[in-house]
Parts: structure tokens; sequence; C-alpha cells
């Protein structure tokens, strides 16, 4: 039997990573965050001084580059041109770094590409905006998930305080509602559910619960 592709979208702070994370252990399957990748590109050009507008330049640094995450016993790392990007693409500048770059056509283009090569086959669980719309339609199951933006700024600032980084809820909650604009407004792959997608509502609901749920559907779609 074909491994199943299992495709997670939903706005930032929705769980996506831990669900995802959590399925791909429970399932055996590969995890694939779609979103580090938009953060390396953005955290990249920022050192590199290229201008989050300029295309041509971003395309070229997306060409060069050789992408790959590795499971280790303290989580998912992340490895961008031989660098351990891990902690330096979680910052909240880094989130923001991503969603500017992620609006050019030019970027995402090349990153679905790669995002595509990392599904094909199978045995996969990934994460992003777009996985069930754009980059994996034809995946076995498709979840979207979503919380109140007061629960994500909430989850953020958790994340950011364990990280030893100090945080302003009412900033972070604005960060991300400004965030959730420019994603579900892009002109090119914007944040909406696929077509066939479950709506799931993590705000209350525990990870234990939502890993369940899911994995009772990829059950079910692989043995109807």
């Amino acid at each position: 039997m074909t491994k199943p592709v299992i495709a997670i979208d939903g706005p930032a702070g929705a769980g996506k990573s831990t669900v995802s994370r959590r399925l791909a252990q429970e399932l055996g399957l590969r995890y694939v965050d779609t979103g580090a990748m938009y953060r390396v590109v953005g955290v990249l050009a920022d050192r590199a001084g290229i201008g989050l507008d300029d295309s041509a330049a971003l395309a070229a640094l997306c060409d060069g580059l050789e992408l790959h995450f590795e499971e280790r016993a303290d989580g998912s790392h992340v490895i961008a041109n031989g660098d351990d990007c891990s902690h330096a693409i979680r910052s909240a500048a880094a989130g923001q770094l991503a969603s500017k770059v992620s609006l050019l056509p030019a970027v995402r283009t090349r990153l679905v590409a790669l995002q595509r090569r990392l599904g094909a086959g199978g045995g996969v669980v990934m994460e992003g905006r777009d996985i069930g719309t754009v980059v994996l339609p034809d995946a076995t199951v498709k979840i979207f998930l979503v919380a109140s933006a007061a629960e994500r700024a909430r989850r953020r600032c958790a994340d950011l305080a364990a990280r030893g980084e100090a945080a302003d809820l009412n900033a972070v909650q604005r960060e991300i509602e400004e965030r959730d604009r420019r994603d579900q407004s892009r002109a090119h792959s914007p944040l909406v559910p696929a077509a066939g997608a479950v709506l799931v509502d993590t705000t209350q609901e525990s990870i234990d619960a939502v890993v369940a749920r899911v994995c009772a559907l990829v059950a079910a779609r692989e043995n109807p």
C-alpha cells in the first residue's frame, strides 16, 4: 500500500507543528515543516542584506539553497546550506520575515517545487499554509487547524518565554492578526481551507484529542 500523505494547514499558532510532529511519530511518517523553509529564506536574506521585495535575488537564494530536516532527540532540526538554523528561525522576527518573502511568487514557486519533491512517494506529514490547496492537493487527509487569535498569541508568548525571549502579549496578538491578513489576502496561494479539508478548532481541544481525531481519519481513508 502507498503510505499516506497528510496535509496540515492553518494560521500561525494554531498548533500545526505540535500536531504534525506527533502524527508523524504516531504513524511512523516523515515530518516536513514548510513554514520553516520560508523562515530560512527570510533569515538568510536578512543576513545577506537582500531586500524582501527583491524577487531576483531571493529567487537566486532559493535556487542555491540546500535544505533538509533531521529528527533528533531534542526535536526537529532544519539544516540550511550545512548550517543548523533551527534556533534562529524560531524568533518572532523570523516569522515576520517569512510572511513577507512568502508573498513573492518567485519564492513560493521554488519552495513549492522542493516541497513536492519531499512529499513524493508518500509517507509524510507536511504542514504549512497551502499544502492541501497547492503543494499536495491529492493528500490522503487534509486538515485545517484554527484557533482564536488570543489563544495563538498566548501560545506564541509561552514558546518565546521558554527560549528566554521576552514578548508583549498584545503586540504578539497584533502581529498574528496582521500576518493572518497578509496570508489570507495575498494573490499567490492565499491561506484558505482546501476542498475536502476537515476543520479542527484547537482553541480548547487538547493535542492528544486532535492527534487521535486525525489518526482516525487516516485509518478511515485507508480502510473505507
